[in-house]
């Protein structure tokens, strides 16, 4: 009788990167979360500005853990490529409609639903009062530095790694189980709508063979929701 902790070499992908996939948000969440971190910030620069600080840090946290460091782990120990993980220009024209059909979409939603006040209540995660140009330029790019590595990790590298050995919809579904785990940790609201959200970028990314779509529609979800939330928000405004 064959054990049931028989092991098989296709197994190798989809352990390795749900694992890699859970344990590395877990340290990220950890570390980005840190009291302890935290308060060395407010001894250092003082507790108006590690309202900056501390949001950076903890996006430069996600790109280490979510990004550099489960790249360089299965680059290793995996026989894929970097393409084969959806960096590459595959079916170009295709990616760029649903990217610019996604973020119109996008932006028409977050025009209405940023100016409630539990949402400008909670975003942008920098919770100045005064925005100096500098700061809205830094806030997006570290949205877009994490954002590329949180993606690249969640339907780059766990989604196509998972398909070979489970098959698509199965990969489909653990890639959103996981996704919209991550999420309660911010509020069950938007546990519960990363479960479509996670679904369509998961059906897109493979339809396309690549990220872009599902990269440039978390960038827009992410700028729009901040800088639509500091416009509606009575006590934030942007100085020059």
């Amino acid at each position: 009788m064959e054990s049931v902790f028989a092991w098989e070499s296709s197994y190798l992908a989809p352990v390795l990167t749900i694992g890699l996939t859970t344990i590395c948000f877990i340290a990220y969440w950890y570390i980005a979360k840190s009291e302890t971190v935290r308060n060395n910030y407010i001894k250092k620069y003082g507790e108006e500005m590690t309202k900056v600080y501390y949001i950076i840090f903890q996006k430069y946290t996600g790109v280490l853990f979510l990004g550099i460091l489960p790249t360089i782990i299965v680059l290793i120990f995996l026989p894929f490529k970097l393409s084969e993980y959806g960096l590459n220009l595959n079916n170009s024209l295709t990616t760029l409609y649903w990217i610019l059909g996604l973020g119109i979409l996008i932006f028409v939603m977050n025009f209405f639903a940023a100016r409630k006040p539990e949402n400008y209540k909670i975003y942008p995660q920098i919770r100045i009062k005064e925005w100096p140009p500098k700061f809205v330029v830094i806030n997006a790019i570290t949205w877009i530095c994490y954002l590329f590595a949180y993606e690249f990790l969640f339907r780059g590298i766990l989604l196509f790694a998972c398909i070979p050995a489970l098959g698509i919809w199965p990969a489909i579904a653990v890639n959103t189980t996981i996704y919209s785990c991550t999420h309660m940790l911010k509020s069950r609201k938007e546990a519960i709508a990363a479960i479509p959200f996670g679904i369509i970028l998961c059906i897109i990314t493979i339809s396309t063979g690549n990220i872009w779509t599902a990269f440039f529609a978390h960038v827009f979800l992410a700028l729009t929701n901040d800088y639509f939330s500091l416009y509606y928000n009575p006590d934030m405004k942007v100085v020059k």
